[in-house]
């Protein structure tokens, strides 16, 4: 039986050097993720009539989110085939930090009293890694498993399942809404995993054999640079935007500080 991937990447190009373009792809998502934010926060704290949680806004952050956690489980791939001899342990490591990320993402929501994030993107992307490793070395038969994770998870949603108390917070992970409660970021397993699993196949059956065939020539240009430069420190930036974005538009006057009269 062949298996795939068949080389550790570092012997399959330079050195198994970063891919520009898949960085690059990266902070575009990153990108949408910040631009949504902001007219986010213009329309909860500013009071600016922009409904940035329904209409075309609700789907540009649905768009930005697909990106994001599809190319997240592309870049698993990329991680499988640098590492000579890819080890469980090394994705539950890496997945808990995320996860454990998205719990200070929960606890800063709670102290500012602005709803509950029980399982947002981050919390989404930490599980996935661990999730994903036993799917990493499939490469076609991550397709159709990915397409009925997101089936599930629209069978789920549709069904409008919700449940109360520990079992809404136990089930939040699979798509069924705890009751009563506001989730300003909400990614559940169903079907956002699946999505995930749809950037493995790309990354086993397209984008990797394609990078065999035609390796990265050299440096970017100044964008798409800026643009890779962004997308390797998407976690960083991640959990810094928001307090950023919010303080620059309090000193730029577009908000009202805390505790002062909005617009």
């Amino acid at each position: 039986m062949v298996r795939w991937p068949p080389v550790p990447l570092a012997a399959a190009g330079k050195g198994g050097g970063r891919y520009w373009d898949v960085d690059a792809a990266r902070g575009v998502a990153m990108g949408m993720v910040v631009l949504y934010h902001l007219v986010f926060d213009l329309d909860n704290f500013g009071g600016y009539p922009i409904a940035s949680t329904s209409g075309f806004w609700a789907a540009f952050a649905d768009a930005s989110a697909f990106v994001f956690v599809f190319l997240a489980g592309l870049s698993l791939t990329l991680s499988y085939r640098r590492a000579a001899r890819p080890t469980f342990g090394k994705y539950l490591r890496r997945g808990l930090r995320i996860f454990a990320y998205g719990m200070l993402i929960t606890l800063a929501f709670r102290l500012v009293d602005y709803g509950y994030v029980i399982f947002g993107i981050l919390h989404l992307i930490g599980a996935s890694i661990v999730l994903a490793y036993p799917f990493l070395r499939l490469r076609w038969a991550n397709l159709p498993l990915g397409l009925l994770v997101i089936a599930l998870g629209a069978y789920v949603g549709a069904r409008d399942f919700a449940a109360g108390g520990a079992a809404g917070v136990l089930l939040a992970p699979l798509g069924v809404l705890p009751e009563g409660v506001m989730m300003p970021d909400y990614r559940p397993l169903l079907p956002w995993f699946g999505v995930v699993l749809l950037g493995v196949f790309a990354g086993n059956a397209a984008y990797l054999p394609w990078r065999e065939r035609r390796p990265p020539g050299g440096p970017p240009g100044p964008a798409a640079g800026a643009l890779a430069l962004v997308g390797r420190n998407t976690l960083l930036i991640y959990l810094v935007h928001q307090p950023v974005l919010l303080a620059a538009l309090w000193a730029l006057g577009v908000l009202a500080p805390p505790g002062v009269a909005g617009r």
